[in-house]
Order: structure tokens, then C-alpha cells, then sequence
């Protein structure tokens, strides 16, 4: 190891900064390669991700340089306004060539120290916890974890669904109007997500500014792939679609992602979920899009795993959270 912060001989630790997008999207792609977790990053997504104002590039970030190569990175993201519990997580990725040498381990290390500071500053009042996630087959992810006091505390799949098949039909349920997602109804949808998901493990309300960034301002969004139903002037149920282009130009296949899909309590048990997701669906097969992708809880309280199965949708891959309480 080196003298200087124990990192291996060669090995130089700094911040990212914006311009290292390219060395970090080779990064990524490695590990795309190696482990198949369904995510291809651009340049622009990146830079898209390191904008975020609640990161701090100096403080919240770190990259591993061999030479002219991100052989390893990690940043810890942690958003004010957390109601119950303040998940705070690292994500980041060693290079499939350079693990078993620690970096991990240290990467984590540094992580945890952050996330520490991060909490008392931003949500003092809830009860803290670090977690760590990543597909159930990464190599070593488990023993990193446990390494650290970490345990398993949630599981997702990610879904497909084959656009090739038979689309349901949808009918538009009395008293309800389904439309495609126009901006006019963006904070009625943002309210409507927010108050879904007050049963949902690891959820928090978000405000304006950040539904705007990551969910109907974003790049990958999708309008017209997004649908509602709409009871007068509150969003009843939604499905709200993304298109990432490195996926597709990684892949080959143009694949809808289905970011969010919620119903309000008052509204279930009416299959309005159903139709909303199966317009999503239409209209990205009518579009072109040769398959739809989503994310799913798999301990959901609503019984959204049956659903997307009765859709067509197939779980393809699975992730795992690990968590540790803060002190």
C-alpha cells in the first residue's frame, strides 16, 4: 500500500470533478460488462447526475486514478427534508480488473465517514441510516457489506417486458379521464406520487425543485410515453415513462423505462394502475419502443409484482439493499 491515504501504489484519490465524465463513463461501462445490472451511462447522464445541488463534488465525491483511468469511484448523495429516516447511500464501482485490493473497502470506509457528516447537517432530527446497494451477484458485495455491519434490508427486481406481445386494452374507468402526461398537471402528479408512496419502505416526499430535476425535467423523460387518470384536478393513478439513449445505443433495443407508477389509497382495488401502465405501454409500441423496463420493490405492500406479471413483465435481474443504522 501507499504512504499516502493507504490507496495502492499507483493509485491516486481526488474528487471528481465534471470533467472527468468520459475516464468515469468507461469506468461504468466496465462494469456494465462484467456484471449486467442494466445500466449504460453517457457522458451527459453523468454530468446530468454530478449537477445535482445537494453534492458537494469536493466533499461528496471520490475517484481512484491509475494514470489516465477512473479505476474507482464513489459518491455519497443524502437530500434534506427526509421525514422518517435519512437513508443515506454510497454508490460507486471498482473496476472488474483492479478488485480484490482493497479499494472497495476503502471506498466504503471513506463513504461512511461522509455520510456521518452529511446527516447531522441535513436531517438531524430522523434516525440515520447508511446503506449500500447493488445486484445480488456482484462479487464480494455481500462480504464488503457484512464487513462493515451492513445487513440485507431490501430487495428489487428489475422487470422486462417484450413489446412484440399483445398490449391489454384499456377502458377508461367511470368518472375518471386518462390523458397523456402534460406539464399542466405536473404538480398535481408530484403530490399524487408523494402521497402514494407515504407506505412505500425508503420513501420520502419530494419537493418541486427535485421532481423537476430527476423525474419531469430530466433528459430520459418521456411525456408523451407518461399517462394519467385523472379524477377533476387530482391525479388518481400514473405511469410516468423514461428513455435513456445509452441504454439503447448499448443494447440495440429502445426500451421504455417506467420510472413511476402509483395510485392514490382512496383509488385502489380498480385496476387503475393497470391502465394507466398498459397506455404506457401502447403508446411506446406505437412509437417504436421494443421493450418496457421497470424497478419494483419486492416486498411492495400493493401488490405491484402481480401486476406487471399480469402485464407481461418478467423479472430479469435482482438488487439488494444493505443497511446499518447511524448513530
Amino acid at each position: 500500500m501507499s504512504e499516502a491515504g493507504g490507496w495502492p501504489a499507483g493509485v491516486v484519490a481526488r474528487p471528481i470533478d465534471k470533467g472527468d465524465v468520459d475516464a468515469l463513463a468507461v469506468l461504468y461501462a466496465a462494469v456494465e460488462e462484467a456484471e449486467d445490472n442494466g445500466e449504460n451511462y453517457d457522458a451527459d447522464d453523468l454530468l446530468e447526475e454530478l449537477a445535482d445541488p445537494d453534492l458537494d463534488l469536493a466533499a461528496d465525491t471520490l475517484a481512484l486514478w491509475s494514470g489516465d483511468q477512473i479505476v474507482g469511484s464513489a459518491i455519497v448523495n443524502c437530500h434534506p427534508g427526509a421525514v422518517e429516516t435519512d437513508r443515506v447511500s454510497i454508490g460507486g464501482f471498482v473496476h472488474p480488473s483492479w478488485r480484490r485490493r482493497g479499494l472497495g473497502r476503502r471506498l466504503v470506509s471513506w463513504g461512511a465517514e461522509r455520510a456521518q457528516v452529511l446527516h447531522l447537517a441535513r436531517n438531524p432530527d430522523v434516525p440515520g441510516v447508511l446503506q449500500i446497494g447493488g445486484n445480488v451477484n456482484t462479487p464480494g458485495i455481500a462480504e464488503l457489506a457484512a464487513d462493515f455491519g451492513m445487513t440485507p434490508a431490501r430487495y428489487f427486481f428489475s422487470m422486462e417486458c417484450d413489446l412484440a406481445q399483445p398490449i391489454p386494452a384499456v377502458t377508461e374507468p367511470d368518472g375518471l379521464q386518462l390523458v397523456a402526461f402534460d406539464p399542466k398537471w405536473d404538480e398535481a402528479t408530484r403530490v399524487a406520487h408523494n402521497t402514494a408512496f407515504l407506505d412505500h419502505w425508503g420513501s420520502n416526499p419530494r419537493d418541486s425543485e427535485f421532481w423537476k430535476r430527476w423525474v419531469t425535467e430530466a433528459r430520459a423523460f418521456r411525456g408523451p410515453m407518461s399517462w394519467l387518470l385523472l379524477d377533476g384536478d387530482v391525479v388518481a393513478s400514473y405511469a410516468l415513462g423514461h428513455e435513456y439513449v445509452a441504454d439503447t445505443e448499448a443494447t440495440g433495443i429502445r426500451e421504455l423505462y417506467v420510472g413511476q407508477v402509483g395510485t392514490l389509497r382512496e383509488y385502489r382495488g380498480r385496476g387503475l394502475a393497470r391502465t394507466v401502465l398498459a397506455s404506457a405501454l401502447a403508446a411506446a409500441k406505437a412509437d417504436g419502443y421494443e421493450r418496457a423496463s421497470l424497478g419494483v420493490d419486492a416486498e411492495n405492500p400493493t401488490g405491484a409484482l402481480g401486476l406487471y406479471e399480469r402485464l407481461g413483465f418478467v423479472v430479469r435481474r435482482k438488487f439488494v439493499s444493505y443497511n446499518k443504522p447511524m448513530a
